[in-house]
């Protein structure tokens, strides 16, 4: 025999809050979503603590038949056939008086034993094909500045890749080789005439025209032409 029970509240509220419960306990043993954590950012690069080095200065060889050396004033003097050598700067001359500094610079003084005669300085700017070649009855060389001073029926002489550009006379013609820059003046020993400062000055136009063909020309392997011998007579 069937018997049919009626549907009541307290029934409808029992199937709920069963559901209720189980819907709970689902949401407590479902796994959590993993976590995603950005990745840490990359940490700066360091700045080297190191000072940058400084252009180490080049050695200086000196040739000559006698050397006097006074180490207590730190003034060498070198007589006869004397040739001087510093990086690429090359200076001949009868004698030459070089003294050094507190902080080792040096200082050259370089003469003729006749008039007639003129110290030589030659230097080379390879990075430009340029050779610089001055002549005068003395020189003064400032190894700090990289500069020396012909005094003395002074002549200076740009070369680019073994061809005369520009030339500079005078009584003094300064050469600086860091700045690449030239001072000449006149006086009753200036080389030009008149006493007067005589410069011939290339248009910077061809110049570089000169230097380009240098550096193809290097570029290809041929050979260059070679520097003018050195000479003692502007």
């Amino acid at each position: 025999m069937i018997h049919n029970r009626p549907f009541t509240l307290s029934m409808w509220l029992t199937g709920v809050l069963l559901a209720s419960a189980a819907s709970c306990v689902s949401a407590q043993t479902a796994p959590p979503d993993p976590i995603v954590k950005p990745a840490p950012a990359a940490a700066p690069a360091k700045k080297s603590s190191k000072p940058a080095t400084p252009e180490e200065e080049p050695n200086t060889q000196v040739l000559s038949d006698t050397l006097h050396y006074d180490d207590t004033k730190k003034t060498s003097v070198f007589t006869g056939n004397v040739i001087m050598t510093r990086g690429l700067l090359t200076m001949k001359s009868d004698k030459m008086e070089l003294h050094e500094d507190a902080q080792g610079g040096q200082f050259g003084v370089a003469t003729m034993n006749s008039p007639s005669k003129l110290v030589n300085i030659r230097q080379e700017r390879p990075e430009n094909f340029e050779l610089i070649e001055g002549v005068g009855q003395r020189a003064e060389y400032d190894g700090p500045k990289s500069q020396f001073d012909l005094i003395g029926q002074a002549v200076v002489t740009r070369y680019i890749c073994g061809k005369q550009f520009d030339t500079i006379r005078g009584q003094r013609v300064r050469y600086n080789d860091k700045a690449g820059t030239y001072e000449a003046m006149g006086g009753p020993g200036s080389s030009a005439p008149g006493g007067r400062v005589r410069s011939i000055v290339e248009p910077r136009s061809r110049t570089d025209v000169a230097i380009e063909e240098c550096r193809r020309a290097q570029a290809a392997k041929a050979p260059l032409p070679s520097a003018p011998p050195a000479k003692n007579t502007p």
